[in-house]
């Protein structure tokens, strides 16, 4: 994946304000997410990892217990991208989908 040009500090900031939760780190975006069991946990990294293959860009995952953080940047670029934001986006987009699901 290359082609992309870095986000100013800016543009970054503007991206991050409706992604609750999400925070710049260096040349990352990341959140943290924390679930009643470990189970849970490793749910939503199966969930994350489907979005992700789809988008064709991959978080750096974390997992500690029932914590999962996750860090994305653009490694060839050197920086946060656009393609960092819109998986952010669509991260979230599929907790939203999911969270209205009933429960099986």
């Amino acid at each position: 994946m290359t082609g992309v040009t870095t986000l100013s500090e800016a543009q970054v900031e503007r991206a991050l304000k409706p992604l609750t939760g999400w925070r710049r780190e260096g040349d990352y975006i990341t959140k943290e997410f924390r679930f009643r069991t470990f189970l849970a946990g490793i749910r939503f990294v199966d969930a994350v990892a489907l979005v992700a293959e789809a988008q064709e860009h991959h978080p750096d995952i974390h997992v500690v217990w029932t914590t999962v953080t996750l860090k994305i940047t653009t490694h060839d670029e050197g920086g946060l991208t656009k393609w960092d934001l819109d998986l952010a986006r669509a991260i979230e987009k599929d907790l939203a989908t999911a969270k209205k699901k009933p429960a099986r």
